[in-house]
């Protein structure tokens, strides 16, 4: 492949966008490749490069890069209409209620712009409710370029994990392991009564695809209403991907206080959302003192765009479609390294997948493939203690960065884009089907990893 048009692209970028991308995670080895445009389950670079995408723009492309004909025509027909108004309009109401009938933790609704304008919401309102401030996260959880979660460290050494962010902030921040019950339990039992919420991901979403272990949420469910904080699930990536309309909650039987929504709730445009119980979120000014407020949001492009998103999903196979993709390439990608890379873990679940560069593995077992006989989980990580892999796979987000990160992005990724496949570019997002992709274009996959692996 020739990229002669996105080194001159990425060569005049340097001059006027720090670093050449607006976002950190496109800054790939040796320079990014520019997107020209996207062609179902392709994209398309200025080159002319033709590739898979399972990036899926880190998720909300739920159907690919060709909307269904009834959003585009609502895009088109709300774009035309104008701009934006200043004052509400009845489809934001239509998503709100769609939402409150598909996810159980929804009463109410508040749309906002993005992810990270979601979780800092969230946070405010769980304070302003409890009328406390600490807020126990996930060591290796993320939830936006917010202040209050871009802390690393531990329950007793929060420290900010960016320069520009007052170590103060960090104070009110307990980072604890995902999956570590007893982590948990100490931290309530410690500090319960300054805690207003625990936020976590219901799968670490963004650090391999971590699935908790058994009981591990509702364990979290019952240390917060035995304290009286709040749990909140970020839902931002695993919300409409896993767990169908009912999300990931759904999926795990636990239900939250509050969840945090953004990609797919506004198909693919720039949007967010706060939803949980009406006496939470009524807190929310106006009708409450807790301030939240944004002349963006509720766009009715936005909002047209996520409803009819949405209702196209309620009304067709695409979760059926999309889920049997994920399952049969991480059943694929399974069987290939267990022949050929047996130290790595896949992982993943419903039309998510990803491949983790773990360092170690069973010393002994029939660990070989991905068949019933094989004693390992055939179609990604569970955290089930019965697999021969159990005490090997991820468990946290420090797991999977000690995994061999180096080699997932300055060989591997680099074989697969080389083989015409559009990975996620380091070892930490996920991956994602989308309704456009094929069986074929599965096959075609897992023709490119027996290859690069």
């Amino acid at each position: 492949m020739r990229h002669d048009e996105s080194r001159a692209l990425y060569d005049r970028a340097l001059s006027v966008i720090p670093g050449g991308v607006n976002s950190s995670v496109r800054a790939t080895r040796p320079y990014p490749f520019f997107i020209e445009r996207g062609d179902g389950a392709h994209v398309v670079d200025a080159d002319g490069n033709r590739y898979l995408d399972y990036v899926m723009g880190y998720g909300p492309l739920l159907y690919g890069h060709d909307m269904p004909e009834p959003v585009r025509a609502a895009v088109q027909s709300h774009a035309s209409d104008g701009p934006m108004y200043g004052a509400p309009t009845e489809v934001e109401v239509e998503l709100a209620e769609f939402v409150a009938r598909h996810v159980p933790s929804v009463e109410m609704t508040r749309f906002v712009n993005s992810g990270t304008e979601a979780t800092v919401s969230a946070v405010r309102l769980a304070r302003g409710y409890t009328g406390r401030d600490k807020i126990v996260v996930m060591q290796g959880g993320y939830h936006g370029a917010q202040e209050s979660t871009l802390v690393e460290g531990g329950p007793d050494s929060s420290r900010p994990s960016s320069p520009g962010i007052p170590a103060s902030f960090a104070e009110h921040t307990i980072p604890v392991p995902f999956n570590d019950v007893e982590a948990a339990e100490r931290v309530f039992e410690e500090r319960g009564d300054e805690i207003a919420a625990v936020l976590t991901e219901p799968i670490l979403a963004n650090t391999g695809i971590v699935l908790p272990v058994d009981g591990y949420h509702e364990r979290l469910r019952e240390l917060t209403e035995d304290h009286g904080a709040l749990l909140i699930f970020d839902e931002v990536i695993t919300g409409f991907r896993v767990g169908g309309l009912q999300c990931a909650q759904g999926r795990f039987g636990v239900t939250p206080d509050v969840t945090t929504f953004g990609k797919i709730v506004g198909g693919g445009f720039p949007v967010g959302a706060i939803g949980g119980r009406a006496e939470i979120l009524e807190e929310f000014t106006p009708s409450g003192d807790v301030f939240q407020s944004g002349t963006f949001s509720g766009h009715p492009v936005t909002m047209a765009a996520g409803y009819e998103y949405l209702k196209y999903a309620a009304e067709n196979d695409v979760y059926e479609h999309v889920n049997r993709l994920g399952e049969r390439l991480r059943t694929g990608i399974a069987d290939i390294v267990a022949d050929q890379a047996p130290s790595y873990t896949v992982v993943g679940t419903d039309s998510m997948f990803k491949t983790v560069f773990t360092r170690e593995g069973p010393d002994s077992g029939d660990v070989g493939g991905a068949g019933e006989d094989s004693h390992v989980c055939d179609a990604g990580c569970r955290q089930d203690e019965s697999c021969a892999r159990y005490d090997y796979c991820p468990k946290n987000g420090a797991d999977v960065a000690n995994a061999e990160t180096e080699r997932w992005e300055r060989i591997f990724w680099q074989e697969m884009k080389e083989k015409g496949i559009f990975l996620t570019a380091n070892q930490f997002e996920s991956q994602f089907v989308s309704y456009s992709h094929t069986d074929e274009d599965v096959e075609e996959t897992l023709e490119a990893y027996k290859e690069a692996l």
